[in-house]
């Protein structure tokens, strides 16, 4: 929607006294601690003195480069302990897998140990019991068994001559 008004544009003539602009007597000074910061005092190409934002120069020089901090003593250690337990497992897991088939054989060798033991443990007693019996003679059982009828219980004896 334009507008129906339109708006005279008038400019104000400069002051031809370049001190215009300075405070008077009667008016307050400003103090340089109330200068907000990025403010400075500046003289106009017209020799006028005004407070005004000042831009930084085209050309700044870069940051200086921040000062390098030294490395903490736990990160040396980690760095260094890295590359040493990496290499241990690795010898480790190929240590083993040259030793994989020894190792299959001495379970075998322990197993068969287990059953030797197992053998001698139930073997060597019976062997002694049978040597014992075979001194004394020969050896005559006698079984006696009674019922009194169909299903009753049946009660017995056994002797050894």
């Amino acid at each position: 929607m334009p507008y129906d008004r339109a708006y005279e544009i008038t400019t104000a003539a400069l002051n031809p006294d370049p001190l215009a602009y300075q405070p008077g007597p009667a008016r307050a000074v400003m103090l340089p601690g109330e200068i907000p910061p990025g403010v400075q005092l500046v003289t106009l190409p017209g020799g006028q003195r005004t407070l005004a934002y000042v831009q930084p120069p085209a050309h700044t020089p870069p940051p200086a480069p921040a000062a390098s901090q030294p490395v903490p003593a736990w990160a040396k250690t980690t760095a260094l302990l890295a590359p040493t337990v990496g290499f241990g497992i690795a010898a480790g897991g190929i240590g083993l897998s040259y030793a994989a088939p020894g190792l299959i054989a001495m379970s075998h060798a322990l197993w068969a140990a287990g059953a030797f033991l197992v053998a001698a443990v139930i073997g060597v007693p019976a062997l002694i019991g049978g040597a014992r019996r075979r001194g004394t003679g020969p050896t005559q059982i006698t079984q006696n068994v009674t019922a009194t009828g169909l299903f009753s219980r049946a009660n017995g004896t056994i002797n050894h001559h």
